[in-house]
């Protein structure tokens, strides 16, 4: 399977791996993913669509275990507030579906923050463009290939149990 995300992380001569996994479409949650790519969760990491007012877009890029904290994320991003951006609008604005959302090769490149805990590991789990792939490669690469920034962005009190968002 070749994906938007492989295609450019190849274009950039970025090393990763592909890796592919068995979908269900009735969980679709970060969880359920870092389970079938045999990763820990906080390893993997979800590409959230949020909106900072009309035609303002930012993606937030969490650990799978995490929620977004919205207040740190504007903070981060100089914006008044933020929210997530509404389902319906993620395809249309990224050209991706919920639980295949990816920056690379987004329909527009939007701005990019991934949580600092990314740094912390030697290598982490990103959508690969399309449900059932993940692109495995090292957070520096990521954030190189992304143009991304990195910040505190999740809630500190504790981990969400659930894969809320667009992951």
């Amino acid at each position: 399977m070749k994906t938007n995300g492989a295609r450019f992380l190849e274009q950039l001569g970025i090393p990763f791996e592909l890796r592919t996994y068995e979908v269900d479409p009735g969980d679709l949650s970060a969880l359920a993913v870092a389970k079938k790519v045999g990763m820990p969760p906080e390893q993997v990491f979800k590409t959230l669509l949020t909106s900072g007012g009309p035609g303002a877009y930012v993606f937030a890029v969490i650990p799978g275990d995490a929620e977004l904290d919205l207040k740190k994320l504007a903070r981060a991003a100089g914006l008044r507030k933020a929210e997530m951006a509404p389902l319906k609008d993620v395809q249309p604005l990224t050209g991706y579906i919920r639980g295949g959302v990816t920056v690379f090769g987004a329909k527009k490149a939007y701005p990019v923050f991934v949580d600092e805990t990314a740094l912390l590991f030697d290598r982490i789990s990103v959508s690969a463009g399309a449900r059932g792939a993940q692109l495995i490669l090292r957070p520096e690469d990521y954030l190189r290939a992304a143009e991304a920034q990195t910040a505190d962005l999740t809630k500190a009190t504790g981990r969400a149990a659930a894969g809320e968002g667009q992951a």
